[in-house]
Formats: structure tokens, C-alpha cells, sequence
């Protein structure tokens, strides 16, 4: 599998992200970086956020990329979330959607 990179996904979600989240989004990946996610997209920071969610960066790219649904990572535990788990899934399919 090719190396995910820091840009690689910052790119996608901010893409994916931009003008469509509500709120905010804390996308905490341990192996990589944490972003903060809302309307404007997303950067590289620690900020507190509406929902937290917790994952591999791998896992967070296949989200978004469309190759892992964002419902089976929850329900397997390779996604965490810290906050309203609805409302987490509706996040995940934004990210696993172009816009």
C-alpha cells in the first residue's frame, strides 16, 4: 500500500468538507496528525470540536476515498467516536462523498 501523507488527506477532507459540514469535527489520527474540520475545511491543529472521531490515517482515507464505509469502521472499532454517533455517521458520509 502506498505511504498516506499528511497532505494526501488534508487535501480530500477539506475538499470533501468545504461548505458542507455543520458544525465542527476533530479528526484525531494517532499514526499521523489531528485535524479540525467545519465549513471553511480543514487544517492541521488539537482544537476542541463539536465530535471527536479516532482512527488509523489509512482508515480515514479509505473513508474518504469510498473504500471503507463509515458505519462498518464504527461497528468493527477501527473508527472511535467521542460524541453523538449519528451524527459521526453523517459526517462519514459527507467525507466519503465528493461534494
Amino acid at each position: 500500500m502506498t505511504q498516506i501523507t499528511r497532505t494526501d488527506i488534508l487535501n480530500i477532507v477539506t475538499q470533501r468538507a468545504k461548505d458542507r459540514i455543520k458544525g465542527s469535527v476533530r479528526l484525531e489520527m494517532p499514526d499521523l496528525f489531528t485535524l479540525y474540520v467545519d465549513e471553511t475545511g480543514a487544517v492541521e491543529s488539537d482544537r476542541e470540536a463539536d465530535i471527536t472521531l479516532t482512527a488509523n490515517s489509512n482508515v480515514f482515507y479509505e473513508i474518504a476515498t469510498g473504500v471503507q464505509n463509515p458505519a462498518s469502521a464504527f461497528m468493527t472499532r477501527k473508527l472511535k467516536v467521542d460524541g453523538n454517533p449519528m451524527r459521526a455517521l453523517k459526517i462519514g458520509e459527507i467525507l466519503s462523498t465528493e461534494a
